[in-house]
């Protein structure tokens, strides 16, 4: 241990609840979360041993062994890899002679991969030490490469490195409104508290983070609930590959967010309120940081807003470490409360027992941004536009195979067709709508509509051209969903594998026509079994696929009608336990 530990939980108040706050502090500095540091950790916290290491071991960004002074995460996102990830991966593992996931024998480095960095938009990306880095090039990489061997740290690397686009590309209600700082608060104040939940409720807004629920009804029940105290929480974990609206509204709509995180604090009477944001996203940490400041200073945020007794509220910034199920609404409660992301049983909700069992409202960036306009203009203003079951407009991440990638803001009931449209896009086969759990439209879909009662969208735009395996695409996805269970539950934690491991097959030419009927019960059971939306939802594209390009599944069968077996493939966990992978653990296929 290199640094005071002591010093450090002493910054924290102590509180166990800031574990991950703490342990994201010790990778800074150590690189790795050592077994000492986990020892003395516990004993600060007063925890024990076995809660820090198993928090220490479940986020993809913690270390328990070392990982090399410059730890390298390539996005393995299927619009980076499109866009030539893999290659550039290879072009730096070559360059350190190192394998995937290995540390250099120097100790100097080690390359591996994450899930996606949310920049789908200006990829290929990929984190140093948790600093993002996108729109790579074989130039870029090589610059990256000479800065790690000459051991220059990582703050200290040119500043052009890390600039990050913006792409903004069509505004629409929320993006295109201007709102002075305070008039969304000045206006819930004038209505009172249940008048502000009524406007809310009146507007008809629905969660814009994916499942469509009621902001007034969670508003309502939360004011509602007995509790010593209640707290409004900014879901922006936005771990979804291809979305990345959260990203620009947190660069250039913060204070929409900070005030409708306001305007619900005092809607539901709490006190407190905490941003979650995406661990990829560390680059926004200090200008909201200097938001928040300011808008103390303002009156904007701490004791007696605008001069209201009992009016206090205030907020503070949590990082998440890697992990896409914090997503989730209560796996992100759990996680501020310093345990592992995993999802709690439901009933009861976070409205009643969310954060610290108190009532909580848990709310997306998008529907932050539109409580605080809704609480300035009107509910009328808001249902004005979109469908009548879907009112307002919905932002969307657009990436992939178009011209133009970026953000667009579109009312909702927008064609799939205007949306490809707008965004350049040519030759398009399938589109991937609110990412790998949403839904997978092919060409002869792309006049139905973006809404709730259509195609439903937590906000990711992913289009692929026909030069594009569509069951490449499906292969990655399931792998994505293999690596992100938090193993919780049997059917998510076995289903997403089997998943994954029949796709393998069917890809590689090596299955049959029964892996595909297993393939179709096992996507299913994941569907009907699962503990969360996770696993809900990892088998969507999957199932959509054999709907919708069941002939692409077809092509690639070795039999139509009799069972391959690979049994090469099946004694692969059998090599990885026992750390083997040399000539003599594999079989000769041309043997006897």
């Amino acid at each position: 241990m290199n640094h005071d530990l002591t010093a450090l939980v002493g910054r924290h108040g102590g509180d166990g609840s800031r574990l991950v706050q703490i342990l994201r502090e010790v990778m800074a500095v150590e690189g790795w979360i050592s077994p000492p540091t986990i020892t003395e950790l516990a004993r600060l916290l007063h925890l024990s041993r076995a809660h820090v290491e198993g928090v220490a071991g479940f986020y993809a960004f913690f270390a328990t062994t070392p990982h090399g002074r410059f730890r390298v995460l390539f996005s393995d996102n299927v619009t980076d890899v499109m866009a030539g990830s893999h290659e550039l991966r290879k072009r730096m593992l070559d360059s350190f002679r190192i394998e995937l996931g290995e540390v250099s024998r120097d100790g100097l480095v080690s390359v591996g991969a994450t899930s996606c960095t949310g920049l789908c938009d200006q990829g290929p990306a990929l984190l140093v030490n948790g600093h993002a880095i996108a729109r790579l090039t074989p130039a870029r990489i090589g610059a990256i490469t000479s800065l790690i061997r000459a051991g220059s740290p990582v703050e200290q690397w040119p500043d052009n490195l890390f600039t990050i686009d913006h792409h903004v590309e069509r505004k629409d209600l929320l993006l295109g409104t201007e709102l002075a700082p305070g008039a969304g608060i000045d206006a819930a104040i004038g209505r009172g508290r249940a008048g502000t939940v009524a406007e809310i409720e009146a507007s008809l807004l629905r969660g814009r983070g994916g499942a469509g629920f009621s902001t007034g009804a969670k508003w309502k029940a939360c004011a509602a609930a007995p509790g010593e105290q209640r707290y409004v929480v900014c879901n922006a974990d936005e771990g979804e590959p291809g979305t990345f609206k959260d990203r620009e509204l947190l660069r250039e709509w913060a204070p929409l967010v900070v005030e409708g995180m306001t305007v619900a604090g005092w809607a539901v009477g709490a006190h407190k309120g905490l941003i979650y944001l995406r661990g990829e996203y560390l680059f926004l940490l200090p200008a909201l940081e200097a938001l928040l400041e300011e808008r103390r200073r303002a009156g904007l945020l701490g004791a007696g807003i605008r001069g209201v007794p009992g009016f206090d509220f205030d907020v503070e910034i949590h990082l998440g470490a890697g992990a896409y199920v914090c997503g989730e609404e209560s796996a992100l409660l759990e996680s501020l409360e310093g345990k592992r992301g995993i999802p709690r049983n439901r009933p009861p909700y976070p409205v009643t027992h969310g954060y610290r069992q108190q009532p909580t409202v848990v709310n997306n960036v998008e529907t932050l941004v539109a409580a605080a306009l809704i609480a300035a203009r009107g509910a009328d203003w808001f249902r004005a536009v979109g469908t009548p079951k879907s009112a307002g407009t919905k932002i969307h991440s657009v990436s992939g195979d178009v011209a133009r990638p970026g953000i667009y803001e579109f009312p909702f009931g927008t064609s799939i067709r205007t949306l490809l449209t707008a965004a350049g896009a040519t030759k398009t086969q399938a589109v991937m709508v609110g990412g790998p759990s949403g839904v997978l439209v092919s060409a002869s879909e792309f006049d139905r509509r973006v809404a709730f009662e259509d195609v439903p969208s937590a906000g990711a735009f992913m289009v692929f051209d026909d030069s594009r395996d569509v069951l490449s695409v499906l292969d990655n996805f399931a792998h994505f969903f293999a690596h992100e269970s938090c193993g919780f539950c049997t059917p998510c934690r076995v289903g997403t594998t089997v998943q994954r491991q029949i796709l393998g097959r069917v890809v590689a030419g090596k299955g049959s026509r029964r892996d595909v009927d297993e393939l179709l019960q096992v996507s299913r059971l994941l569907k009907a079994t699962s503990h969360c939306g996770l696993g809900h939802t990892a088998g969507n594209a999957v199932l959509d696929g054999l709907t919708k390009f069941r002939p692409a599944f077809d092509r690639r069968l070795s039999s139509l009608d009799v069972p391959t077996f690979d049994l090469d493939a099946a004694l692969a966990p059998a090599r990885e336990a026992t750390a083997r992978d040399d000539a003599g653990a594999h079989l000769d296929e041309e043997g006897p």
